[in-house]
């Protein structure tokens, strides 16, 4: 018999394959976990859009220099005499100088061509009066008919007068060339209270009834042309014999009395 102290063999091979099993430990490693963010709720996102989108819009409108300079408007300045406002003449030095004002021309605007030969100085009813002489009246007579005192019309106005009552006395009854027109007397016998009216009626009547004379002296060129309408019209029955009791020598330049002219 066997001792029962003395050791079991093993059995077989799945005796000798099985050992004493180890025990092992499992070790976990806990990596650390990532925070996320938490998001923003939409509406505070598309705020922030817009903000952002806004600033961008400002900065990319904002005006330069020159554009803000343009649209200032400057208040004039006063500059006060000495002595005026509450600080008298410190104000007065202390005010800057007003700026000099300078007007700029286009260098391709070219001023306009006078021509001062065709300029003339026409004298007025009381400067004519003054003279007082026929060819003053005759002058008279033309302004009130509108017509131009060219030489011309000065003359034939003159040879006119003389033909009616002659230098000497050409103020017989204020009516130098015997008008019937306003003065009283049809045959052209009345007379005027001064020289100024008998001028302002005889130019009246030629407007009113002889309309080539008035050409004539609205063209004042020719006193010969003047002279042919002044024959061919009715103011004179005789129409000075068409020309043959016309005289053209220069008139003689009489002075009538102030009277006469109602000074």
């Amino acid at each position: 018999m066997q001792s029962a102290s003395a050791p079991r063999r093993s059995r077989g091979r799945r005796s000798a394959g099985r050992r004493a099993a180890v025990p092992t430990q499992r070790v976990r490693i806990r990596l650390p976990r990532s925070r996320r963010r938490p998001l923003l709720p939409l509406q505070h996102r598309i705020g922030v859009s817009l903000a952002v989108i806004g600033l961008v819009c400002g900065f990319s409108i904002v005006p330069t220099d020159d554009a803000l300079a343009s649209t200032l408007l400057v208040a004039p300045s006063t500059t006060l005499a000495p002595g005026d406002g509450p600080s008298g003449s410190a104000t007065a030095a202390a005010a800057a100088p007003p700026p000099a004002q300078q007007l700029l021309v286009d260098a391709t605007i070219a001023a306009p061509v006078v021509n001062r030969e065709n300029l003339s100085a026409t004298d007025g009813l009381q400067t004519l009066a003054r003279v007082g002489t026929n060819e003053a009246w005759a002058k008279l007579v033309l302004m009130f008919g509108g017509w131009p005192q060219t030489d011309a019309n000065v003359t034939v106005m003159l040879r006119w007068m003389r033909q009616e009552n002659g230098p000497p006395d050409w103020w017989n009854r204020n009516n130098p060339l015997n008008n019937g027109y306003g003065s009283g007397g049809g045959a052209g016998l009345g007379s005027y209270p001064d020289l100024i009216t008998a001028a302002e009626y005889c130019a009246k009547n030629l407007q009113r009834g002889y309309p080539a004379i008035v050409a004539g002296l609205e063209a004042g060129t020719s006193a010969d042309a003047t002279a042919a309408a002044i024959w061919a019209s009715p103011w004179a029955t005789s129409h000075y014999g068409n020309g043959t009791h016309w005289s053209t020598r220069p008139v003689e330049i009489v002075q009538a009395p102030a009277s006469a002219w109602g000074l």
